[in-house]
């Protein structure tokens, strides 16, 4: 008789349990990666009204508003995505690709310097500040932002900030206890 025709034989053995339950977290801890980086590729195609083109340029305009070195591209990549949903108006396409044509297609391979020169002879477009805003709104409301900075949200739901180790800051010197004003839970 075959073990495996057996009612023993049709649960999960012990040995093979124990080698899913290694292997499954395993390919979790891989996958995950590799799913944040078929989101990053797949976000170049989701664009509905921009160009490949100017997308790269928009990216590099994102960096240079809000440059962070350890920034992943995917949270520049977002800001991209933004603005080419913003850019189904009419009038804000029209914004967008005349400010896009000022710029250049060379915008985004120039020097950080250049850019930023670029970017300042504009800050008082209506196109600048188009992009300024789509930047700091989408770019420090995403969640590759807040793990990258180390916010960890909101903290209303989670009980509040004081509960949570507000007070864990290190960078931060010590306030004197007279100037730090009423304590919760505290009597004055």
């Amino acid at each position: 008789m075959d073990t495996n025709d057996s009612p023993a034989g049709r649960f999960i053995q012990r040995r093979q349990f124990v080698v899913t339950s290694a292997v499954v977290p395993g390919l979790w801890w891989v996958g995950v990666p590799l799913g944040w980086i078929a989101t990053a590729r797949a976000t170049d195609g989701e664009l509905k009204i921009l160009t490949p083109e100017q997308a790269a340029i928009l990216t590099a305009v994102a960096r240079t508003i809000a440059p962070h070195d350890g920034l992943p591209d995917q949270a520049y990549r977002s800001v991209v995505t933004a603005i080419d949903q913003a850019a189904a108006d009419a009038p804000t396409y029209t914004t967008l690709n005349s400010g896009l044509n000022h710029l250049g297609k060379r915008f985004a391979s120039d020097s950080e310097q250049q850019r930023v020169r670029t970017l300042k002879s504009l800050e008082h477009s209506e196109f600048f500040r188009l992009l300024r805003s789509n930047t700091l709104q989408t770019l420090y409301s995403s969640a590759l932002a807040y793990s990258h900075f180390g916010y960890e949200g909101e903290a209303f739901s989670k009980g509040g900030y004081l509960s949570r180790g507000f007070n864990d800051l290190t960078w931060l010197p010590d306030v004197p206890l007279e100037d730090s004003g009423p304590v919760p839970g505290q009597e004055p």
